[in-house]
C-alpha cells in the first residue's frame, strides 16, 4: 500500500488509520537519524529493583554482567506545540477527488499523532475569518482522539482570514511554542505574513504549509467556462486562454511573496500540490525537529 498517496487515503474513512497509516510509513521510510528523539532518549542506567517496569530492562547488559540494569530515560517534553487549519470555504476545491480539507485533515491528525508519540504537548485551532475551535495543547495519548473527534466534525464553510486571525493568535497566547499554519493562503500575502511575523517577533516558531490544489497551480482549463468564487458570489466567464497568462502570474507573484518574507523571518514555508504523498510534509517536519533540538 502507498501510504502517502491523498487518494488512497481518501478511502480510509477513519482519520485515526489514515493518521496511523502516514506517520508509520514515515517511520518505516526515513533515515534514522531524522527519528532520533521521537520518544524520550536514553540516559544512564541503573540496578534493578523490585517493581520497576521489566520492559525497560537492559538484557545485552545482563547477558554480560549476569545483573538485571534498567535504562532510564530523560523526558523530551520541551514543545508546546499548535496545528492551526484553515477550514474556509475555498478549501473544499477538490480537482481530483482529494480536496485541501481532506489533505489539510490527514496532516494535520499525522502531525498530532507524530507529536504525540515524542511526548509533545500539542494542540488545534481550526478557522476561517475568526477562530471557530481551539484544543489547548497537552501531552496526553488520550488527547489524540479529542483533537481526531474534532477533525472529523468539521467541515470547511465561510470566507477566510488567515491574516486576521494570526495576528489574534499573537496577541492572546502568553507561551512561546511552535505554530504550524496549513492554509491555502489565497488573501492578501501582505496582511497574513503580517501575523506571522507578528508570532515570531514574539519568540514562536512557525512553520508554513502551503496547500494548492493541481488545477490552482496548473490552471489547465481548456473550454469557455464560468470561474466562480467559493467564498463570495462573484463569478466570471471567461476562456482560459484568454486569462491563464495573467492567472500564472499572479499566483507566482503571490507564492513568491510568501517564501520571501517567510525566509527574512526565519518562517519555514512549503508549498504542496495536494495531489503528492504527504510524506515529504512530516519528513520537512522532522527535519525542522532535529534543528529545534540542536538549539
Amino acid at each position: 500500500m502507498n501510504y502517502f498517496d491523498p487518494k488512497v487515503l481518501a478511502g480510509v474513512k477513519n482519520l485515526l488509520l489514515r493518521a496511523r497509516f502516514v506517520v508509520n510509513g514515515v517511520m518505516v521510510g526515513i533515515h534514522t537519524s531524522q527519528a532520533k528523539g521521537l520518544s524520550s532518549e536514553f540516559e544512564e542506567h541503573r540496578g534493578y529493583t523490585i517493581g520497576d517496569d521489566t520492559r525497560h530492562i537492559d538484557w545485552k547488559a545482563y547477558a554480560k554482567f549476569d545483573r538485571f540494569f534498567i535504562k532510564e530515560y530523560r523526558e523530551t517534553t520541551n514543545l508546546h506545540a499548535y496545528i492551526v487549519m484553515d477550514c474556509s470555504a475555498s478549501m473544499d476545491y477538490a480537482s481530483d477527488r482529494v480536496s485541501k480539507f481532506d489533505y489539510a485533515s490527514t496532516l494535520a491528525a499525522s502531525l498530532t499523532y507524530l507529536m504525540l508519540k515524542q511526548l509533545d504537548a500539542v494542540g488545534v485551532i481550526t478557522f476561517s475569518d475568526k477562530i471557530d475551535m481551539m484544543i489547548p495543547p497537552k501531552a496526553a495519548h488520550d488527547h489524540l482522539f479529542a483533537i481526531l473527534n474534532a477533525l472529523e466534525g468539521t467541515h470547511p464553510r465561510g470566507a477566510t482570514s488567515a491574516a486576521t486571525v494570526l495576528q489574534d493568535l499573537a496577541a492572546s497566547l502568553k507561551r512561546r511554542g511552535l505554530i504550524i499554519l496549513i492554509s491555502d493562503l489565497l488573501e492578501e500575502p501582505q496582511a497574513v505574513t503580517k501575523g506571522l511575523r507578528q508570532l515570531r517577533s514574539r519568540g514562536s516558531e512557525i512553520i508554513v504549509f502551503h496547500l494548492l490544489d493541481r488545477d490552482e497551480l496548473q490552471f489547465p482549463f481548456d473550454e469557455p467556462s464560468v470561474f466562480q468564487d467559493m467564498e463570495e458570489d462573484l463569478k466570471l466567464f471567461a476562456h482560459p486562454q484568454a486569462i491563464r497568462p495573467a492567472y500564472v502570474e499572479a499566483l507566482g507573484r503571490l507564492i513568491d511573496e510568501y517564501r520571501k518574507t517567510c525566509a527574512s523571518h526565519r518562517i519555514d514555508y512549503s508549498l504542496f500540490d495536494t495531489s503528492i504523498g504527504l510524506d515529504r510534509a512530516l519528513v520537512r517536519y522532522l527535519n525542522w525537529r532535529q534543528k529545534f533540538k540542536g538549539r
